[in-house]
């Protein structure tokens, strides 16, 4: 998917992949972070604790270059 989607958007995609064990520490809750695995675009969650459909990653990518 994250290939596809650096083709349609002109836009940094970061991934951020670590250890089930470090996503379900203390310090890591402490940081305010959506709980994994998530997706965030800009300061929105988009998704958080399963998966997406393509379309509405779509969408709200879409949204967010758009400035809505």
């Amino acid at each position: 998917m994250l290939p596809r989607l650096g083709e349609l958007f002109p836009n940094t995609i970061e991934v951020i992949s670590k250890p089930r064990q470090e996503y379900q520490t203390m310090a890591y809750a402490e940081l305010g972070l959506p709980k994994a695995p998530a997706i965030m675009v800009g300061d929105a969650v988009i998704c958080e604790g399963k998966d997406i459909d393509d379309s509405l990653l779509e969408t709200a990518i879409r949204r967010h270059l758009e400035g809505n």
